[in-house]
């Protein structure tokens, strides 16, 4: 999911990891797992946690750094909306 998000193909996300395509495709498919080491690349490339990826953690994270004071009171606003959105 995050990598089609980013738009990027198997053989992309692939090279940005210098691993091969179908390596990409056994994981996704659950034939095997990444290695720390990857599942910390794989983390900082897609902005989230590593339990996320590993499935123990279901929120996400997002990076709000470069932000000033008033951009990061629109974000929190929104997501707040959205939280009320979904628990109609």
């Amino acid at each position: 999911m995050l990598r089609v998000a980013q738009k990027l193909s198997q053989a992309d996300l692939a090279k940005k990891l210098g691993i091969t395509r179908s390596s990409v495709n056994a994981w996704e498919l659950g034939f095997s797992s990444p290695s720390t080491g990857y599942l910390v690349e794989l983390a900082n490339l897609f902005h989230v946690s590593t339990d996320y990826l590993l499935g123990l953690k279901q929120n996400e994270s997002l990076d709000i750094s470069g932000l000033d004071t008033e951009q990061m009171k629109i974000l929190y606003g929104l997501t707040e909306h959205f939280r009320k959105e979904n628990h109609k």
